[in-house]
């Protein structure tokens, strides 16, 4: 009987000496989990509908992006390989990395209807985090985009010092402190130009280095420059972005801003068609019409071309 009784302890001895080793190994787990979690090491499927864009002024613009549908395609084809970033909030979670691939999987969800694409890959970054510390993880993940335009990274850095109260030149200095000290004179001086138009570019994106360097030089000029120049585009409100950068050309071309006609006539048609050889571009622009297809076009006889050619101006003349 003593013998049983001496098992009997000595096993509930053990029993109760492996469910403690067991517990504090699951407390330990549990630790490093919410330690690695809060590091934004562990990546956990989200809802995208649970992901807002608020808190900060996004670095990309708002218009088309054209590498987008390359983006789904890879996403399509073999996932996302970065997951995005975001910081957890009482009503879900802001988002701080990520908002092409955001973008991407929402468009995806909504094309395909497949729910896989209603929820990404994210990773949590530590909640509380100075704004300054988000603004600049936006920042230099997007620096190595070689896309990324002066007119973006100057508008973020207008709405940064808004956002913060700060000066522009100042932020330029915070954001983007590991760029080069010519890069961020341009874009302190792409700031100068978009933050005197004050709203009235629809495309800062489109504007090249060299013409947004013009335009600070122009506005250097004349106070009165980059009011006027305001007042044409706001004349303009249903331009498109080749139409905008001629206005903008334009005022450096003969020191006034361009008529109503100048941007007609640099304003330009596109579409595609998809036909049985492949997919047609075309171009039309004042006094030009531009096709592109894959077929050779000179294997046609002149007598053919003709024919179609003319074909082509008779039905564009009729009224519907």
């Amino acid at each position: 009987m003593a013998s049983a009784i001496s098992e009997t302890l000595e096993a509930t001895t053990e029993r109760a000496s492996a469910e403690a080793a067991i517990r504090a190994e699951n407390d330990a787990l549990a630790y490093e989990h919410v330690r690695l979690k809060k590091l934004g090491l562990i990546t956990d499927l989200i809802q995208t509908s649970d992901v807002h864009t608020d808190k900060l002024t996004r670095d990309r613009s708002a218009n088309v992006d054209p590498e987008l549908a390359e983006l789904k395609k890879s996403i399509q084809a073999v996932g996302l390989s970065n997951p995005i970033r975001v910081e957890q909030t009482e009503n879900g979670y802001e988002l701080i990395q990520g908002y092409r691939r955001l973008t991407a999987f929402r468009a995806l969800a909504e094309e395909t209807g497949d729910p896989r694409y209603t929820r990404i890959p994210a990773a949590l970054v530590p909640r509380g985090e100075p704004l300054v510390d988000l603004y600049r993880k936006m920042v230099d993940e997007n620096l190595v985009r070689k896309d990324l335009s002066f007119g973006e990274m100057a508008q973020l850095a207008l709405s940064y010092a808004q956002d913060s109260e700060g000066d522009v030149g100042d932020a330029v200095s915070t954001l983007y402190a590991s760029a080069l000290k010519q890069k961020k004179t341009y874009i302190r001086q792409f700031a100068r130009v978009i933050g005197d138009l004050d709203g009235a570019l629809r495309f800062p994106e489109a504007i090249p280095r060299a013409l947004g360097l013009d335009l600070y030089r122009y506005f250097e000029a004349g106070a009165d420059h980059a009011a006027i120049l305001k007042n044409v585009l706001a004349a303009q409100p249903d331009r498109d972005a080749d139409a905008e950068l001629a206005v903008l050309r334009a005022a450096l071309t003969s020191k006034k801003p361009a008529t109503k006609a100048a941007v007609r006539s640099s304003s330009k048609t596109s579409l595609r068609l998809g036909l049985p050889e492949g997919e047609m571009r075309v171009t039309a622009s004042d006094g030009k019409v531009e096709m592109r297809l894959p077929r050779d076009f000179s294997a046609v006889s002149k007598a053919r071309l003709q024919r179609g050619i003319e074909a082509f101006l008779a039905a564009l003349d009729q009224t519907d």
